[in-house]
């Protein structure tokens, strides 16, 4: 498969064409800081950070002095809601935030077209003319991706929305089915191989490209 072009392939494996690829698409450089950043951006994205703790102003109690302040031989204590007290607050807990981190666009495109074009040197992509499929079945499914030598981790990327085959696929535990225009960098760095059909082809390049 050279930069410009690659073969296309019917559900039976066999080649029916060639396919043009953009170059900026699949023959970017691969900036490895650049994707790593981009990677760390997305998965922060994902944290919740919704872990709360009480200070010591927002627990119950302790509006009573524990004992009086002296004569007792006991260190002074002030109230029972002080950190060291048992249900006391939280010195320096976590408390609500996001983290999100900022990216600008330009870059998280670059990164994008970095991994594609990885996964381009390493023989990953798969190109096809559909799926063929009328009717459900996991079966046929797998047929398929054998005939294309399909292995591993399997993103399949779609133009559009497809209950036919996102069905079909939803028993196989390694194969996930995207939208080529909502592509990111986690799933393609994870997939060992990576389906588009001819439809997601020209999506994700008039989208990317």
């Amino acid at each position: 498969m050279t930069m410009e072009n690659a073969p296309i392939l019917t559900v039976s494996g066999s080649e029916s064409g060639k396919v043009d690829l953009a170059p900026s698409l699949f023959a970017a450089p691969v900036n490895e800081a650049l994707i790593h950043q981009a990677v760390v951006r997305q998965l922060a994205g994902h944290r919740l950070g919704n872990a709360d703790t009480l200070t010591r102003g927002q627990v119950r109690g302790g509006g009573k002095k524990p004992w009086r302040q002296k004569g007792t031989g006991r260190a002074r204590q002030g109230t029972r809601s002080a950190p060291q007290w048992k249900g006391g607050g939280v010195v320096f807990g976590p408390h609500p935030r996001g983290y999100e981190q900022r990216m600008p666009a330009k870059m998280r495109r670059a990164a994008l077209q970095g991994v594609l074009s990885g996964k381009a040197d390493d023989g990953a992509l798969r190109f096809v003319e559909g799926f063929g499929l009328d009717t459900m079945g996991t079966k046929a499914f797998a047929e398929r991706l054998v005939a294309w030598k399909a292995e591993g981790k399997v993103l399949v990327v779609l133009a559009a929305r497809d209950p036919v085959v996102e069905r079909s696929c939803r028993n196989l535990r390694e194969v996930r089915v995207l939208l080529a225009d909502s592509l990111n960098v986690v799933d393609l760095l994870e997939a060992d191989t990576i389906v588009f059909t001819a439809d997601a082809l020209a999506r994700a390049q008039e989208v990317y490209g």
